[in-house]
């Protein structure tokens, strides 16, 4: 009975751990196509260096989404376009062109392994002529 039983939260436990969700730098590519803050937020660390044009802090994941989700009202985003990724030591880093109705931003972001799932940890927009 106790094989059973030992046997049972094991098998739990895998099915448990097979949800825990698993965050990819394509997943943020995505969310930053869209021009999504609340989707983007998902992949924060629960603090992010944010970088815009004027405005350049560390910020809460709260305070981060906020923040974006007003630099996306005023730039209305068309596209976002990958130009270089990779990976080093686990990490891994995109630079692309974000195309906003208001002109594009060299964009780059960077993502960190905590636990077990890579979070964003930088986040860069810069106006390109």
């Amino acid at each position: 009975m106790k094989k059973y039983l030992g046997f049972a939260i094991v098998a739990i436990s895998l099915v448990l751990v097979s949800f825990t969700p698993l965050y990819s730098i394509d997943d943020v590519v995505a969310a930053m196509k869209t021009g999504n803050a609340n989707q983007l937020s998902k992949y924060f660390d629960t603090r992010i260096d944010l970088s815009l044009p004027g405005k350049s802090d560390n910020y809460s994941k709260s305070q981060a989404e906020m923040i974006l989700k007003d630099f996306f009202a005023n730039n209305t985003v068309k596209n976002f376009v990958v130009k270089h990724k990779g990976e080093q030591n686990g990490s891994q880093f995109c630079i692309g062109l974000l195309q906003t109705k208001n002109g594009n931003f060299r964009t780059k972001f960077f993502m960190k392994q905590k636990g077990d799932q890579q979070v964003v940890q930088e986040l860069g927009f810069e106006v390109t002529e």
